[in-house]
């Protein structure tokens, strides 16, 4: 006050006064000062407060100047010349007496004198006053290097050396300093100096950024070295900005997403990859602008994470933020030239339009030497290519660009060393959050139901999310659960999505993405959208495609890159659901219904014969059904060995059951098929729910056909899964009506089979002498067809049930029969079924040493194969052996490692386990239907 300073307290206090300073005799409204003073989170008292403030200053201000309040905001009553910045600006503007040296370096004095130290020194806590007081350095320092021009041109050159030496010192990429410092070297005699000078900025260029000086500094070397006369008196060709204009710091960033909620790991990532604050603790900088790729499907929220963190980070970037939409998915197909997009960043950097060269190279030059020394952040938002984007790239160290797109661009990744980050879709509790945040939490906490099932109708994509957010939004009367029945009653079609704006448009917005592919890669993704299940492997898009392999992996890979599929997991792909619709209605629209039908059948022919193939291997005791030929174009895929085929079935199981559950019409025949092949995989692993509604399934689809086998076999199946389950009387109905159909067709090997498991249906009940009867005549059955694994089979269990009927020597007799027959074929699943059982006999027999190593060889073989569930159906059968002997300490030492490693099985097999604790099971039936 009155010329010397007044002291208060209070930041935001201070911040206020600036920002109104900044801008004297501008009403500058309420909401603009509560977001530069408080940022983009104020607190919701932010108005209150903000009036309180004011009304401080205006005491402070003791009525000489006053602030006014003038709708829809503030304004600082003063002259703009009253404040220091407004005073620079004006010592700082072009007049008509500019040809005056003199005059121009005694106002560029008086202007310069205004700063009294750093600007704006005690309020660069706010973020959008350290962006001003970035700013108001910059102009700073463009008048230092005009006035040093001012003064080279009236002969001071001796004495600006030191000077220029010491800005060069702070700022050393400023090729227009180097300039100066050169010309004032030579002009003070010191020729070789001058060319260190140039010398050591050459090599600094070329180490840090990887390009050379500009060509006014290489033509200036050459003046010096030929010692032109003309340096001795012209001053230096200056390409700066004209006198007096304020360098602009472009802040292009679009409006930030209000309702972003989430992706807090992809956030911490970004942050992870940020240059820190200027001059503050991070590691070692990047000897070239950091790059970073964020991509992922249409809709995912590229765009509002990218640009709500760019808005978190502004401030680190005192050099500007520059934003683009390089369009590279747009819907008119005007994919942005490269070349306009750096027509776009010179002009926002300030660049006239006369110092802008024709050719796109310079112009690409001209923006990397601007960029020179400088921090920006750069977003380049969808982009559709690697050649869109490189151009863009600066070279210096401490800038940093971020491109989002629907590719991956992987030649960024390799090429230019970028930091990739696929965006995938958010968690429910992050989309459950979206939706919280856009209608409020009350609203959605008080349908938790609905809310759920509008998350999975919009297949958690962001943009669905937000569509119907919209919709809700609009119509608050509307319980949301009568919005989650309309996206039901619309179920996998994307009608609920539909609207007139093709930004929010979830047809449009997918469009632009398929548009964009090969015509293969195209037809590939709606024929994609046929497939039931969650995912698909190559082998089998192959065939559903009717390619080979090597064909459709290139396929693969360009959907993959376009974000329209993704790599669920290592060489698997899937799509989300409303991905899935648009390719359906795709195919529907360019795909007939014969083509349609034939890729279906392909699908399925390749499932099939590799699912049957498999099951062979894994149930050795099974005959094959008979098959027709797979389907032109159809390439089944080959199994090594069993323990290709359990990771097959392991990876395909929920394709398989997905297939088997919705089945294309006119395909039950495969239908059924798959269900006898997939049967024994789900057995043996616990599944016994999902077989259960397998097996129901291909009845169902058999008795369409009218085929009898097929119900057989379904009724075979499903007697075994009641048995399992504990439902004796189904068990029964199942095997009977199994028995009488596999005796009209006449399969002499499935009815033995049906007979065995009528004798475990006895066992079951107790009636172990009926049991063994059954059995006899199943091995009687196996005998007179020569079905020598069938014999092994069903011995193995004849000698369990001697066992049973205290006959524990005879039960060796036929379990060490079948084992030798089991280690002679290489049936490791039998071999460990007859140790298993061999154990219990030796038990029974009293030489627990021998029945301790036959348990112990089963054990090995089971975890050889890999069968948890029978593993520990064997330890619980040794837990009981143990009991029986009067061990106690040791069957309740079994018992714990049973109990131990239940939660690995599925619930139905670990209940199983845990019921029989006290039982001897030791079934293998499941493996050899």
């Amino acid at each position: 006050m009155g010329g010397a300073p007044y002291p208060f307290t209070g930041l935001r206090r201070k911040s206020v006064l600036a920002v109104l300073a900044l801008q004297p005799g501008e009403v500058v409204s309420a909401e603009r000062l509560i977001g530069a003073v408080w940022g983009d989170d104020p607190p919701a008292t932010a108005a209150n407060t903000l009036q309180r403030h004011i009304s401080f200053l205006r005491q402070a201000l003791r009525g000489r100047h006053t602030i006014v309040a003038r709708p829809p905001g503030y304004l600082l009553d003063l002259p703009v010349e009253a404040v220091d910045a407004g005073q620079a600006g004006r010592l700082l503007r072009p007049g008509g007496h500019d040809g005056d040296l003199a005059g121009r370096a005694a106002r560029l004095t008086a202007a310069l004198r205004l700063w009294r130290g750093p600007s704006l020194f005690d309020v660069t806590e706010v973020a959008w006053l350290r962006n001003q007081a970035q700013r108001l350095d910059e102009i700073r320092l463009d008048a230092v290097e005009r006035l040093a021009e001012a003064r080279l041109a009236l002969g001071d050159h001796v004495a600006l050396v030191a000077e220029l030496e010491e800005l060069i010192a702070r700022s050393p990429f400023r090729e227009h300093v180097h300039r100066l410092l050169m010309l004032a070297l030579y002009r003070s005699g010191r020729q070789a100096a001058a060319l260190a000078v140039y010398h050591r900025l050459r090599q600094l260029l070329g180490d840090e950024l990887g390009i050379e000086p500009s060509s006014e500094l290489r033509a200036l070397e050459a003046a010096i070295l030929r010692q032109d006369p003309a340096l001795d008196s012209a001053p230096p060709v200056v390409q700066a900005q004209p006198a007096g204009r304020l360098r602009v710091v472009p802040a292009q960033l679009p409006r930030a997403v209000g309702a972003f909620t989430g992706r807090d790991e992809e956030l911490a990532w970004l942050h992870r990859h940020t240059p820190p604050y200027p001059g503050g603790q991070g590691p070692e900088p990047a000897r070239t602008a950091t790059v970073l790729v964020v991509s992922g499907t249409a809709g995912v929220g590229k765009t509002a994470l990218a640009v709500h963190w760019a808005h978190h980070v502004a401030e680190r970037f005192p050099d500007g933020q520059l934003y683009v939409d390089l369009r590279g998915f747009d819907p008119g197909g005007v994919v942005m030239d490269p070349v306009e997009a750096v027509d776009g960043f010179l002009d926002a950097l300030g660049v006239p339009g006369d110092q802008v060269p024709a050719s796109a190279q310079a112009r690409a030059g001209l923006y990397r030497s601007v960029l020179a020394g400088k921090r920006v952040l750069v977003v380049a938002d969808n982009a559709r290519d690697e050649r869109q984007v490189r151009t863009l790239l600066p070279g210096t160290p401490g800038s940093l660009v971020v491109v989002t797109s629907r590719n991956q661009l992987p030649g960024l990744v390799a090429a230019e060393a970028a930091h990739p980050l696929t965006l995938g879709l958010p968690s429910f509790g992050e989309a459950r959050q979206l939706l919280a945040h856009r209608l409020g939490a009350q609203r959605v906490d008080a349908e938790p139901q609905a809310v759920e099932d509008i998350v999975a109708r919009c297949a958690r994509l962001p943009l669905a999310l937000a569509v119907a957010a919209a919709r809700a939004a609009m119509a608050p009367a509307l319980p949301l659960a009568d919005l989650a029945a309309q996206l039901r009653d619309a179920a996998a079609t994307l009608d609920p999505f539909d609207g007139a704006d093709p930004a929010t448009n979830i047809r449009a917005v997918f469009s632009w993405s398929y548009h964009a592919l090969s015509a293969p890669a195209a037809r590939l993704f709606r024929l994609l959208g046929l497939c039931p299940g969650p995912d698909i492997a190559p082998p089998a898009a192959a065939s559903l495609a009717g390619l080979r392999i090597r064909e459709v992996q290139p396929l693969l890979a360009e959907l993959t890159r376009a974000h329209l599929l993704t790599e669920t997991r290592s060489g698997r792909f899937g799509m989300h659901e409303l991905l899935r619709a648009y390719a359906v209605e795709q195919a529907h629209g360019h795909d007939g219904d014969e083509q349609q039908a034939a890729a279906r059948r392909r699908f399925l022919d390749h499932h099939l014969h590799t699912a049957h193939a498999a099951t062979l291997l894994l149930a050795r005791g099974r005959d094959p059904i008979e098959l027709s030929p797979p389907a032109p174009g159809v390439t089944a895929q080959p199994l090594a060995d069993l323990r290709a085929a359990q990771a097959w079935f392991a990876s395909e199981r929920d394709v398989l059951l997905a297939v088997v559950a919705r089945p294309p019409d006119g395909f039950d025949r495969h239908t059924w098929q798959l269900a006898w092949a997939l049967g024994p995989f789900l057995c043996t692993g616990g599944y016994w729910r999902d077989n259960q509604r397998v097996q129901r399934a291909a009845l169902r689809a058999a008795r369409g056909l009218g085929d009898e086998a097929g119900q057989a076999h379904a009724h075979s199946a499903l007697a075994k899964i009641h048995d399992t389950l504990g439902d004796l009387a189904e068990a029964e109905h199942h095997t009977r009506t199994a028995l009488r159909l596999f005796d009209h067709v006449g399969n002499k090997v499935a009815l033995a089979a049906t007979h065995r498991n009528l004798g475990v249906v006895a066992e079951r009940r107790g009636d172990i002498r009926l049991a063994l009867t059954h059995c006899e005549h199943a091995l009687q059955l196996y005998q007179s067809i020569g079905h020598t694994l069938g014999q092994a089979y069903t011995a193995t269990t004849i000698g369990e049930y001697h066992g049973l009927l205290g006959d524990p020597a005879t039960g060796l007799a036929y379990c060490r029969e079948a084992l030798d027959t089991f280690l002679t074929i290489d049936d490791l699943p039998g071999a460990a079924a007859a140790w298993d059982v061999l154990g219990g006999l030796h038990f029974r027999t009293h030489d627990t040493q021998e029945g301790e190593r036959c348990y112990q060889q089963a054990l090995a073989l089971w975890r050889r194969l890999g069968d948890r569930f029978m593993e520990v159906t064997t330890q619980a059968n040794l837990a009981d052996s143990r009991q029986r002997a009067g061990d106690a300490d040791a069957a309740h030492q079994a018992r714990r490692l049973v109990l131990a490693v239940l939660h690995e099985l599925e619930p139905d097999a670990a209940a199983q386990v845990r019921s029989r604790l006290d039982v001897v099971p030791a079934q293998a039936a499941c493996a050899t239907a």
